[in-house]
């Protein structure tokens, strides 16, 4: 006998787990994200529609959700099963868009309220009317702040539909709409019950035995109606159907024939009661015999139960590879302008700033060249080294990236004028602090005449920025402020300038980084996954 053994702590920890499924992000195109990003889906459909509301209210109505394929003719096989029309049937494909839940009138209250299917929005008024939607007889799902974009399940009311069982009429399985597909998926995973029909014509096609096979995988409880079938091959069809569901371990799944009549033509009519009665029986019997109904709901939701520790770590697997691969992206931009950073500094020691027309001012000055002259020299020509460095490690990072699947999710930011502008604008100022330490350190003087403060800063930036060609600027300075000063102030010049080169390098690096950080892709959702499944595991 399989029973459900529901406490508190098993709910709390089912949530939990649910919260930890939700966080999931998995933006990167791994070869394995979409499959992770259809699990997680999936999890989140079987967790919300059904485990945790069915573990909160194990004594609610049982749910056989009515699925197949295409024209398999399962609306006509709910409106026979019920006794009236209560949903549409006809030769247009796809006739099932708004999903179908029926049940007897004292149990109207469990489905019109959000416990199960809660993102969809409830509407239970006659379909047909001119105004199909009047307010009070619409719900308005959890969470729902945009009503004309919401899904809908309507809800019928059948007296002759045994208390505490609800059928409910799905979209096709292999919809050529993807929204009915989704929709169709999400549908069955809330079933206590599930209800594949197929037909003679299409009992051997993928879509319909990917989902026997996903039942069997969860063990759910199933039955399997070939409807359709032609009097003349019904014995044949039958006996091939039920040798593939044999090889398939399927073979002991109930199974119910339905002969092709006038009324499965479609156009609204009902089969006779006779050829609905063995499938109206089963589920009938499942769902009045307490024996007959704990074994059918305590299946179902063991076997979705089961089914998460087979999933969750699939889940999380994917979870540490979109970490791994973020990880292995961040780590070519840091590289890359680690590297470049190293470079400019090496090149900063062998004098690069002070070639060029900087070179040219420097050996025009005093004489030829004004102090301002050649400080907005060789702030232009750090200024380039640097944009050089930056071109050069975006270049290193598309490089990089382009080996890497992951990278498809990601812009980098492209080369801008304002990437030039930027820089410039941070030497600018790099400049301008260093005139500011000159001033400071000429005030500090005890010498008349005190030495011009332009003039001293123009001597700090040409020894700071150009290596061994500006020898002379620190004998210089020297001659002019003094030793100790000289070396006080091309200590802390040196430091400035260190730190103004890894401020800007650090600056466009974050700015390439951002994308990616935006993404927030971390480590932490794995380990969540993983204890809150062992959590779950204990719980039970």
């Amino acid at each position: 006998m399989v029973t459900l053994d529901v406490r508190p702590q098993l709910l709390d920890a089912l949530s939990a787990l649910r919260d930890r499924v939700a966080s999931v992000r998995l933006p990167l195109p791994l070869p394995g994200a979409p499959r992770a990003r259809q699990t997680r889906a999936e999890l989140l459909a079987q967790l919300d529609d059904y485990l945790v509301p069915r573990l909160k209210a194990p004594e609610a109505p049982l749910l056989a959700v009515v699925g197949g394929s295409t024209g398999a003719g399962k609306s006509t096989l709910v409106n026979s099963l019920v006794g009236r029309q209560v949903s549409e049937a006809g030769v247009l494909r796809p006739t099932t868009r708004i999903p179908v839940l029926v049940c007897h009138p004292d149990d109207h209250h469990w489905f019109a309220g959000m416990r199960v299917l809660p993102d969809l929005m409830r509407v239970w008024a006659p379909p047909g009317e001119d105004d199909p939607l009047p307010g009070p007889h619409r719900g308005s799902p959890r969470g729902s702040g945009n009503t004309a974009a919401t899904r809908e399940l309507r809800i019928e009311t059948v007296a002759g539909l045994p208390r505490g069982l609800a059928i409910l009429d799905a979209p096709d399985i292999d919809s050529l709409v993807v929204e009915n597909r989704t929709l169709a998926a999400q549908l069955i995973c809330a079933a206590d019950v599930w209800v594949m029909v197929t037909t003679a014509s299409r009992y051997a096609d993928a879509v319909p035995w990917h989902l026997l096979r996903t039942a069997k995988q969860y063990k759910a409880t199933l039955g399997i109606v070939l409807d359709r079938v032609p009097h003349q091959v019904l014995a044949e069809v039958s006996r091939q159907y039920g040798a593939l569901l044999t090889r398939a371990g399927l073979g002991d799944v109930p199974r119910f024939t339905v002969p092709e009549l006038p009324e499965s033509a479609g156009g609204g009519g009902l089969l006779p009661a006779s050829a609905v009665a063995p499938l109206f029986a089963w589920l009938a019997h499942h769902a009045q015999d307490p024996a007959a109904r704990q074994y059918a709901v305590g299946r179902t939701a063991l076997g979705a139960l089961d089914s998460l520790g087979r999933r969750m770590p699939e889940l999380a697997s994917a979870v540490a590879a979109q970490h791994a691969a973020a990880v292995r992206l961040t780590s070519a931009v840091e590289d890359a302008y680690k590297r470049e950073g190293k470079r400019v500094r090496g090149r900063l020691d062998q004098g690069a700033v002070l070639a060029g027309d900087a070179l040219t001012r420097w050996r025009g000055y005093p004489l030829d060249t004004s102090t301002d002259e050649l400080l907005d020299s060789l702030a232009e020509s750090l200024a380039a080294l640097l944009q050089c460095a930056v071109a050069a490690a975006d270049e290193r990072i598309a490089q990089a990236w382009r080996r890497e699947p992951a990278a498809g999710a990601v812009r980098l930011p492209a080369p801008d004028r304002e990437a030039a502008e930027r820089i410039g604008m941070a030497v600018r100022r790099w400049r301008r602090v260093l005139e500011e330490l000159a001033e400071e350190e000429v005030a500090r003087l005890d010498k008349q005449p005190a030495p011009d403060p332009d003039g001293i800063a123009a001597l700090l930036v040409a020894a700071l920025l150009g290596g061994k060609r500006a020898r002379p600027a620190g004998e210089k300075l020297a001659e002019r402020i003094g030793v100790q000063a000289a070396v006080r102030l091309r200590d802390r010049g040196g430091e400035l300038v260190a730190e103004h080169l890894e401020q800007v390098l650090r600056a466009e690096r974050d700015r390439r980084l951002a994308p990616l950080e935006a993404l927030e892709v971390t480590p932490e959702p794995q380990a969540e996954l993983i204890a809150a499944l062992s959590l779950l595991q204990k719980e039970r």
